[in-house]
C-alpha cells in the first residue's frame, strides 16, 4: 500500500505542473497566475477541499502529446464559507484548448453543481476547441455545445455562476462566461470573442488587433459584454470573493448530523490492514472502524445475507447508510438446518435482498447511502440460478437505481461486472466516486477472463483442426492477461473519468462529509419509488 501511496503522490505532483516547468514559466511571464494557484488564492484557507476528475485524460491521446489532468482543474472546496465548485482551465496544457476529456470533465463540474445546487465559479483561459479532434467534441449530445445548455439550465435553476476571463476565450467557448451571471475580466490577458483576428481578417478582411476586438476596455467599457475589468488576476478574484460573500443561503435540513466523533481507529489503519492480494480475506467491519464515528455503527441483519454488511452509522456526524462487500468466507444456514459456505466479496440472493430492503429503508429515512466496493460479481452456477440470483440481483439495482437520497461510492478493491452496478457503479448517478489505488474495475479479473478468452480461441481453432501445445497456451494467456491487467487498474479508469478520482483510502471519511454537505444544500423533494420489484 505504501508503494501505490507514494506512486499516488507522484503522479499527483506532477499533475500540478501541467504542461510542465517551461510551459509554466512562460506562462507566468504574462503576469498569470496558474491555475492552481488562482484556485487556492480563491479558496478559504485550512477548509478541506477535493478534486473531481483528478488524472482524467490519464495515458490519452499520446499520439497528439497528451492531455494531463484533461487541461482543466477542478475542486469541490469553500469560497467566503461557502461551498462551491471552482473550474479553472490549465493554459500550460495545449493553451486550455479543449479535448474529448475536457468537455466530459467539465459537464461533470456542472453535474455536480445542479445536483447539490452549489455556486459554481470559471477560471477561464482556454484557446477553444482543439481542432484536431473536432469532431469528438463538437456536435453530440455530450460535447462541447452541451456545456452551454447548462450554462442555461444552471441560471433558470437559480445556481450562481461567476467567470473570470483570465485569458483568451474563444469561438463557442465565449458563450460559457456569458452565459454566467457574472462576467469579470483581467486586464490586458483577458479576451473573448467569436472570432480571433486571424480568423476576421481571412473571413471579411477586416484588420484589427485582439485586445481592440476583444480585450477588457472594449467589453467593459464599449460592447457592455462584461461586467467589470481587473488590473490582475489576484484584483479579479478578490471580487470573486466578495460576490460569494453576498450570496443568500439555501442550505436544507434533509439530513441527520450530530457533533462528530472520531473513529475508533486511527485513520493510518486503512494503510496497513488491507491486503494487496486481492483473493485474501478481510473483515469489512475493521475498515469501517477508521471511517465512521466510534460506537454509531448499528448492523442491519448482521447475521442474514453475510457477504454484503449494511449498517446504519456516522460520518463526521452525518448519518448515513453503508453498503459494503464482506471479503470474508463466512457461513450461511439454509433450510432443513444446513450451512453453506460463501466466497467473500460475491454477492449471493440472501445478500441480494438484504441490500434491497436496506436501502428501501434509508430512501424512507432520509438516510444518504455509502457504497464500499470489493467485489467479484454476483455468484454463479445451476444452484444459484435455479435460486434465483438473477432476480433477487434485479431488486437490488432496482432499490438501488431508485434511490433519491444523495449516493456516495468508493472502489476499495474488485469492481467487477454486475457487482459494480449493484453496488452503485458510476452509471448509477452517485453524487461523487472514488477508487483507492487497490481497486480494480472490469468485466471480470485478469486470469478469468483470460481462462475464459483461451478457451473461446481454443474451440475456434480446433474447428479448423488445429491444437495449442501447452506452450503456446501458456503465451495467449500472458497476452490476454497483460491487456487485461492493464485495463484493470484505477488509473485507467480515472483516465476516462469511470470515477472522481484516486485517492488515500485515509480521505474517505472527508470526502463523504463533504459530500453530504453539498448534498445539503438542496432540498429532497423527490419521492422514492421501486416500480416492479422481483419476488
Amino acid at each position: 500500500m505504501q508503494e501505490l501511496l507514494e506512486l499516488l503522490k507522484r503522479k499527483t505532483e506532477k499533475l500540478q505542473l501541467g504542461g510542465g516547468l517551461d510551459k509554466i514559466q512562460k506562462h507566468k511571464e504574462k503576469g498569470k497566475l496558474t491555475a492552481w494557484e488562482r484556485i487556492f488564492y480563491l479558496l478559504d484557507p485550512e477548509k478541506p477541499y477535493t478534486e473531481i476528475g483528478k488524472f482524467a485524460g490519464e495515458g490519452l491521446y499520446e499520439e497528439h502529446g497528451g492531455c494531463p489532468n484533461a487541461g482543466v482543474v477542478i475542486v469541490l472546496g469553500y469560497v467566503q464559507n461557502r461551498m462551491c465548485i471552482v473550474v479553472a482551465n490549465d493554459a500550460t496544457v495545449k493553451a486550455g484548448a479543449w479535448f474529448p476529456i475536457s468537455a466530459k470533465k467539465n459537464l461533470r463540474a456542472q453535474e455536480i453543481a445542479m445536483e447539490n445546487y452549489l455556486p459554481i465559479i470559471y477560471l477561464v483561459d482556454s484557446a477553444g476547441v482543439y481542432l484536431p479532434l473536432q469532431d469528438e467534441i463538437f456536435p453530440d449530445k455530450e460535447h462541447f455545445g452541451r456545456i452551454f445548455r447548462n450554462n442555461a439550465k444552471l441560471s433558470a435553476m437559480g445556481i450562481p455562476q461567476i467567470a473570470a476571463i483570465m485569458g483568451p476565450c474563444v469561438a463557442g467557448g465565449a458563450y460559457l462566461p456569458i452565459m454566467s451571471d457574472y462576467a469579470l475580466i483581467v486586464e490586458g490577458t483577458g479576451s473573448v470573442f467569436l472570432a480571433g483576428s486571424y480568423l476576421v481578417r481571412s473571413s471579411i478582411g477586416e484588420v484589427i488587433d485582439n485586445e481592440t476586438l476583444g480585450g477588457a476596455a472594449t467589453h467593459c467599457e464599449i460592447s457592455g459584454v462584461t461586467d467589470n475589468k481587473y488590473p490582475n488576476d489576484e484584483g479579479c478574484l478578490d471580487a470573486i470573493k466578495n460576490i460569494v460573500d453576498k450570496f443568500g443561503g439555501k442550505k436544507a435540513d434533509n439530513f441527520s448530523r450530530k457533533p462528530a466523533i472520531a473513529p475508533e481507529y486511527d485513520p493510518d489503519f486503512l494503510v496497513s490492514y488491507l491486503p494487496m492480494d486481492r483473493l485474501k480475506p478481510y473483515d469489512m467491519r475493521e475498515l469501517l472502524k477508521a471511517i465512521v464515528d466510534q460506537g454509531s455503527m448499528e448492523e442491519y441483519k448482521r447475521d442474514y445475507g453475510k457477504t454484503i454488511l449494511c449498517t446504519l452509522a456516522r460520518i463526521d456526524g452525518w448519518a448515513v447508510g453503508i453498503v459494503a462487500n464482506q471479503r470474508e468466507v463466512v457461513k450461511a444456514k439454509k433450510p432443513g438446518n444446513t450451512t453453506e459456505m460463501q466466497m467473500g466479496g460475491v454477492i449471493y440472493s440472501d445478500a441480494a435482498d438484504k441490500a434491497a430492503r436496506f436501502i428501501m429503508n434509508c430512501n424512507q429515512q432520509k438516510i444518504p447511502l455509502v457504497f464500499l466496493q470489493d467485489v467479484t460479481g454476483f455468484m454463479v452456477g445451476s444452484r444459484s440460478e435455479q435460486g434465483g440470483i438473477i432476480k433477487d440481483g434485479a431488486k437490488m439495482v432496482n432499490a438501488m437505481a431508485n434511490s433519491v437520497v444523495p449516493k456516495f461510492t468508493f472502489i476499495v478493491g474488485n469492481s467487477y461486472g454486475a457487482g459494480n452496478y449493484a453496488m452503485c457503479g458510476k452509471a448509477y448517478d452517485p453524487r461523487l466516486i472514488y477508487a483507492w489505488p487497490t481497486a480494480n474495475m472490469a468485466v471480470m479479473s485478469g486470469a478469468s477472463a483470460g481462462k475464459t478468452l483461451l478457451q473461446i480461441q481454443e474451440a475456434a481453432l480446433k474447428s479448423k483442426n488445429i491444437e495449442l501445445n501447452d506452450e503456446e497456451k501458456k503465451e495467449w494467456l500472458r497476452k490476454i492477461e497483460q491487456q487485461y491487467n492493464e485495463q484493470l487498474s484505477p488509473y485507467y479508469a480515472a483516465g476516462r473519468m469511470w470515477v472522481d478520482g484516486i485517492i488515500d483510502p485515509r480521505e474517505t471519511r472527508k470526502i463523504i462529509s463533504m459530500g453530504i454537505e453539498a448534498a445539503n444544500q438542496q432540498q429532497l423533494t423527490d419521492t422514492y419509488r421501486v416500480g416492479v420489484i422481483q419476488v
